[in-house]
């Protein structure tokens, strides 16, 4: 039986073909697009379909960034509006599920291998929730619970929430973006286009001297690409401090999310950004921002946090579940 399973974020769109044998699913095809050079998911994945051998889909199942409400969603950084029944009848599949992104990326990293996570805090894993947190094109958040001896993973829009500054420079950093987007969500800063509004504050705030050639690749290519490039390959002082102050507060707002949703069972940071800083992730600043939380330091000791860092969890997730609908 064949499932198709999909990641739609706002900058790629992941679909692959599976054929589920037994309790496995073996990769058929995949591929990878670029969200923005179409107007819609369906044609998206028509333009998937039609690359290869044309195969009858039992079951599909697609993860979006956005809140997914009775199988419909508006994309929160795309122009689609996405919806069950339209899905269905254009892939045709008898089972369509439409998901958030970190719904289906929390089905996947339960599947990972040890040898795809990287841990950055052993701690002590008791029977309990877990929580994941995702930095990408934006910033996703869902928590996975028990029920028995099943696990369900619950979305939420958690990276919507309001960003807490925490000290001087980010009570600095929250007046300067207010000043642009008025409210400040935790997703301007942590997302891919979260590094260069800290760029734009720390240049503009005078802490470091902007690099004439920094600027030039700024201004020409990804912002993102650029600084954690640049962070680590010459320790240019601006695109340093960035990365510094990007990971710390991902580190903090990953404590805040295992705090709201008593994640002793663990946190798992995925999304495509952690793998490519994992050794500034591994510095110590995302583990000294994790734990900073008071009164309640001692719990966060014990919690074991880990890095995802094969990209795929979202897709291989989808795939899990587009084989528990047939």
């Amino acid at each position: 039986m064949i499932v198709l399973a999909g990641d739609v974020g706002g900058t790629k769109t992941n679909l692959a073909l599976y054929d589920k044998r037994g309790s496995g699913l073996i990769p058929v095809r995949e591929t990878s697009l670029q969200s923005r050079q179409f107007d819609s998911l369906e044609a998206a994945i028509q333009r998937f379909l039609e690359g290869g051998p044309r195969q009858a889909i039992d079951a599909a199942c697609l993860g979006v960034a956005g809140p997914v409400v009775e199988g419909r969603c508006v994309a929160t950084n795309l122009p689609w509006i996405i919806d069950e029944q339209i899905l269905s009848r254009a892939i045709p599949a008898a089972k369509v599920r439409l998901m958030n992104d970190l719904e289906a990326a929390g089905y996947g990293v339960l599947v990972l291998p040890a040898n795809e996570l990287r841990s950055l805090q052993a701690g002590v894993p008791k029977r309990g929730s877990m929580a994941v947190i995702a930095a990408g094109t934006g910033l996703g958040e869902a928590m996975i619970v028990r029920e028995g001896e099943r696990r369900v993973v619950i979305a939420t829009e958690g990276g919507h929430t309001d960003f807490a500054p925490r000290g001087d420079l980010e009570e600095d950093l929250l007046k300067y973006l207010r000043k642009e987007f008025g409210r400040v969500s935790v997703e301007r800063i942590l997302a891919g286009p979260g590094f260069f509004n800290l760029y734009r504050f720390l240049r503009d705030t005078g802490w470091a001297k902007e690099s004439p050639e920094v600027a030039d690749k700024v201004r020409s290519g990804d912002p993102a690409a650029v600084i954690t490039s640049r962070a680590g390959s010459d320790g240019d002082p601006l695109c340093v401090k960035v990365v510094e102050m990007f990971v710390s507060i991902y580190g903090a707002e990953a404590g805040n999310l295992a705090l709201k949703t008593l994640a002793v069972g663990g946190v798992v940071v995925a999304g495509g950004i952690a793998p490519r800083i994992i050794d500034w992730m591994t510095t110590g600043n995302f583990m000294t921002a994790f734990k900073d939380k008071g009164r309640l330091s001692p719990l966060m000791d014990g919690i074991p946090v880990q890095v995802a860092l094969n990209p795929k969890a979202p897709l291989l997730g989808a795939a899990e579940v587009a084989s528990t609908l047939i």
